[in-house]
Order: C-alpha cells, then sequence, then structure tokens
C-alpha cells in the first residue's frame, strides 16, 4: 500500500468493490454496494440497505471516472444506477429530501462526467423528478427551507445544504440562493460559525434548534456557497465570506493537526468524506482565496493520516472511522465500524479528493 494519491485511489476503490459490489437481488445487469464487509445475512441480499449510501458509491464511481476513465467503470456506474433504481421498486423518489438531492447529485455528476456516448443512458428525467420534489418542498414556515422528509417538521442542513447543490448546478439560482441564505440566518452559530444540525417548531410557538455540530454539515454549506460564489459575480463576494468563515471555523474546531475529526460508524461514516470533498473543491475552485489553501491542507492531511493508519487486507486498504487511530480488521460477528460500507466510501471519497488536489 504505496504510491502517490493517484494510486491510493485506485486502491481505496479496488478495496470497496472487492469487499461490497454484489449485483442486486441476483437481477442481471444491476450492482449495490453491500452494507458490510464481512456482510451480516442480512445485508448479504439486500434486506437492510441505505438509499443514500448508495448514491455516494456512485459519486465515488464518477470521482474514479474522472481520474482516469475507462469504458468498463462506465458499465459499472450504469449497473448501480439501475440496481438502485431496483431496489427501490422502479421509483427515484422516496420520502427523504436529503436522500433524493444525494442521488440527483451524483446522477448528474455521472451524465456530465460520463456523457452520452458509448450506450450512456441519459437520466435528465430522473434528475428533473427528483429537482421537482425539492423544488415543491419548500415552505415559509420557520423562514423557508425544505424538510428533512415528506409530512415533517424538522428542517435541517443535510436536506438543505445538498438541495442547494443541486437547485445550483440545474440553473435554480434564485432558489439555491434562497436556501444558503436561510442557513446562513438560521443555523449558523453566532459563536463558532459553525452550521447546525436544523430545527423545529417547539409547542409554545417558538423554535427549538438541534444544535449539535456534524462535519458533512459543514461540507455541504461549503458546497452551495461555492456553487453560489461561482455564478453570481457580485453578489457572489458574500459567499465566498461565508466560505473563508466557515473554513477557518473548520480548520479551529474540527480537526486535530490538520486532520479532520467527528465520525464514527453507521451514517456518521461517511461525515469525514463528503467534507472532504467539498474541501477540495473549494481549494481547487478558489485558487486565489485565503481559505483555498486551509482546505487543502485539511483534505491533504486527513488523507495521509488516513492512509496510514488504514489497515492492510489482502495487499488493499480498509480505512477506519477516525482517521488518526489505527483501523481494526473487523470480523464476521464483530461491530466494528470498519465493517460499514459507510466508513469505507468516506476513506475512498478522501483519496479521491487528494488526488484532485495533491
Amino acid at each position: 500500500m504505496t504510491g502517490g494519491w493517484a494510486d491510493r485511489a485506485a486502491d481505496a476503490e479496488r478495496a470497496v468493490l472487492t469487499r461490497h459490489a454484489r449485483r442486486a437481488l441476483a437481477v442481471p445487469g444491476t450492482e449495490l454496494g453491500v452494507n458490510s464487509w464481512p456482510p451480516s445475512r442480512l445485508h448479504r441480499v439486500f434486506l437492510g440497505w441505505n438509499y443514500w449510501w448508495q448514491a455516494h458509491l456512485l459519486d465515488c464511481l464518477v470521482d474514479a471516472e474522472i481520474r482516469e476513465p475507462r469504458p468498463d467503470r462506465r458499465r459499472r456506474i450504469a449497473r448501480l444506477i439501475r440496481g438502485i433504481r431496483a431496489l427501490n421498486r422502479g421509483r427515484w423518489t422516496n420520502d427523504y429530501y436529503d436522500d433524493m438531492a444525494w442521488l440527483a447529485l451524483a446522477l448528474e455528476r455521472s451524465d456530465r462526467h460520463c456523457g452520452t456516448d458509448h450506450g450512456w443512458t441519459d437520466h435528465g428525467r430522473a434528475i428533473r423528478i427528483l429537482t421537482e420534489q425539492i423544488l415543491t418542498a419548500w415552505s415559509a414556515d420557520q423562514g423557508g427551507g425544505i424538510p428533512w422528509r415528506r409530512g415533517d417538521v424538522f428542517k435541517n442542513t443535510p436536506a438543505n445544504g445538498p438541495a442547494a447543490i443541486l437547485l445550483a448546478r440545474t440553473g435554480h439560482v434564485d432558489r439555491a440562493t434562497a436556501t444558503a441564505d436561510w442557513i446562513d440566518s438560521r443555523l449558523r452559530d453566532p459563536e463558532s460559525d459553525l452550521i447546525w444540525d436544523g430545527l423545529r417548531p417547539a409547542d409554545d410557538g417558538t423554535t427549538r434548534f438541534e444544535t449539535t455540530i456534524y462535519g458533512y454539515c459543514q461540507g455541504v454549506v461549503l458546497g452551495a456557497e461555492l456553487e453560489l460564489a461561482q455564478r453570481l459575480p457580485d453578489p457572489g463576494r458574500a459567499h465566498l465570506q461565508r466560505i473563508d468563515r466557515l473554513v477557518t471555523a473548520v480548520a479551529g474546531r474540527l480537526s486535530s493537526d490538520g486532520v479532520l475529526t467527528g465520525h464514527a460508524g453507521g451514517d456518521s461514516g461517511l461525515f469525514g468524506g463528503i467534507l472532504a470533498r467539498y474541501l477540495a473543491l473549494v481549494a481547487r475552485g478558489l485558487p486565489n482565496e485565503a481559505a483555498a489553501d486551509t482546505a487543502r491542507t485539511l483534505v491533504l492531511r486527513s488523507a495521509d493520516a488516513a492512509w496510514t493508519n488504514a489497515a492492510a487486507v489482502d495487499g488493499l486498504p480498509l480505512f477506519g472511522p477516525d482517521w488518526t487511530r489505527p483501523a481494526r480488521v473487523p470480523t464476521t460477528a464483530g461491530a466494528e465500524p470498519e465493517r460499514d460500507l459507510s466508513v469505507q466510501l468516506s476513506g475512498w471519497m478522501l483519496m479521491e479528493a487528494a488526488c484532485r488536489i495533491g
């Protein structure tokens, strides 16, 4: 397990696909990521699966395709997209707006970077369906934003952040701007400048804030602000200032010696990788801004730590949930977070982010 960032990203890709990729319920022409490795009996037959983890598997495959275009990978991407839809009972949508935003983002990137040649299927209709779900979910309650899921009153950053990125990339810049402004005005901690989880109406008519700080909330807000900074020449300056403020807060409060912290197993296994993805975009997209150097340092130091502390299994890396500590090789009966697809995707995502800016 040596080499430059491209080699490390390629090893991470092989590790995840070797251990986790499997045909979806024996349906020909499909593939999905198994939630655990070694797999539990339920995970082996996809009785436990996570729609949004699959969206990030798709995003990682697109990262790999950008790094090293290959026809066989494009075919695998197409199989994964078919697998997600097959296991989702033939639909693109579900009841969670964050899930739908993540899948739409991954589909948009797959179409943009894989192209429609070589028999590639255009997923424009699916992207439009998912985007429309997010557009129509907006309400004036609590000043704006969209809920976490259908019929819920909880509005949070994990839904609104990726929604804003998607809206900006699909041409709905006004709504993306309104969403980013809503997050900044309602969910930014005035003391730390980090972004809270969400808010909900209280029984007494006031607002109750969920003030937990998650790394991926910072990542998606950085992604949304970056999209707007690049699309709004004059108003974009305000978005640049927000990026600078948030990157500074992440470096000061969510890292240890430059290594990103605050992630474990389960869903949180993806938090560090998502934050690293958008820090890398800041580093590449704003090379003349002060935040870019800080973002680049955070990604590269995190990637170096994660690689150094990864375990080697059959010559391929197995990442730990905490990139500052050695990873443990999981067992079939164990509850180690290293078993989780989310944790391994996060490590892969981090290697691809380092590859783009290293």
